[in-house]
């Protein structure tokens, strides 16, 4: 792994952002509003949602596959990881022209390389993963926002073998936007956000089946309870197609929180305050450093 690296802003003059929702609808407003001089075309496969999304005020927004990608230098696919690779599959039908720089912002990503990526090689079409670590348990374009990416790292993928110069350039994109970017392999990003993004929503779905049983339970609920399962709420149909995207990543940890989980309970049950302090002290700990780390 590679630690964030100083990428310099490049420039795409031409972008096509297939997918409205959050992260596609805070790239598009995000360049709109960064690099005004930049043409951003909006995609999505809903006529209804288009009209609806150009009414909020972004004009450049079209359910055109084709009208959407034309000319475009940076074609980024912002679908759910069950949709990315239909959705590349009829970006190549559409013509995209050899070179074009072809990304997306799934949080997953061996499958996706291993499948479109390797398709998009043989058409000479440059394939480099990114997962912006930024989002929202909020979902479409109505929660997105064009600083969602300030200081947000962003991981960056390139099993394919690309020239450093290229994965600089997209990286380079991701700094515009405000992001700090990151270059990894792509099995090393999945055991990576299996622990620290997949494994928490895992647990903040525990905590809010388990806490809030009752259904008038929540009226009593401070702010600990609310920040440790407010990703809970996240899209379920999304979530249910990461985690098994993932799965042989995520079981691992969620196994070892389940083992944790026994543990407290046993040294709860045998009333061993010292050993209950020290589990509680190292968790402090680590969860000081992740302060720092910011």
């Amino acid at each position: 792994m590679l630690g964030l690296l100083a990428f310099g802003v490049t420039e795409f003059r031409r972008i096509a952002v297939l997918g409205p929702g959050l992260l596609g609808g805070s790239v598009a407003l995000a360049v709109r509003q960064r690099h005004p001089r930049h043409a951003v075309t909006l995609w999505g496969r809903s006529p209804e949602r288009v009209a609806e999304i150009r009414a909020a005020g972004f004009e450049h927004v079209t359910n055109d596959l084709n009208l959407a990608i034309d000319g475009a230098e940076l074609v980024i696919l912002a679908v759910p990881v069950g949709a990315l690779e239909t959705l590349g599959r009829q970006v190549l039908e559409a013509g995209v022209e050899p070179g074009v720089f072809v990304t997306d912002v799934g949080s997953v990503k061996v499958q996706p390389h291993q499948s479109l990526g390797a398709l998009m090689q043989e058409k000479g079409v440059v394939f480099i993963g990114s997962h912006p670590m930024a989002g929202s348990e909020r979902s479409g374009f109505g929660a997105a926002r064009a600083d969602l990416f300030e200081s947000a790292p962003c991981i960056l993928t390139n099993e394919q073998g690309l020239p450093d110069e290229d994965v600089n350039r997209l990286g380079g994109f991701w700094a515009g936007l405000g992001a700090r970017a990151a270059v990894m392999n792509a099995a090393e990003h999945d055991r990576l956000v299996a622990r620290i993004s997949h494994l928490p929503h895992a647990l903040a779905v525990v905590c809010a089946l388990v806490a809030l049983e009752g259904e008038e339970d929540g009226k009593f609920a401070g702010r600990g309870l609310r920040d440790t399962s407010r990703v809970a709420a996240g899209d379920p149909l999304m979530w249910a197609e990461i985690l098994l995207e993932n799965r042989s990543e995520v079981v691992p940890p969620l196994r070892e929180a389940a083992q944790v989980l026994e543990r407290l309970a046993d040294l709860l049950a045998g009333g061993k305050g010292e050993a209950l302090r020290a589990v509680l002290e190292e968790a402090q700990e680590r969860r000081q450093r992740l302060e720092n780390s910011v």
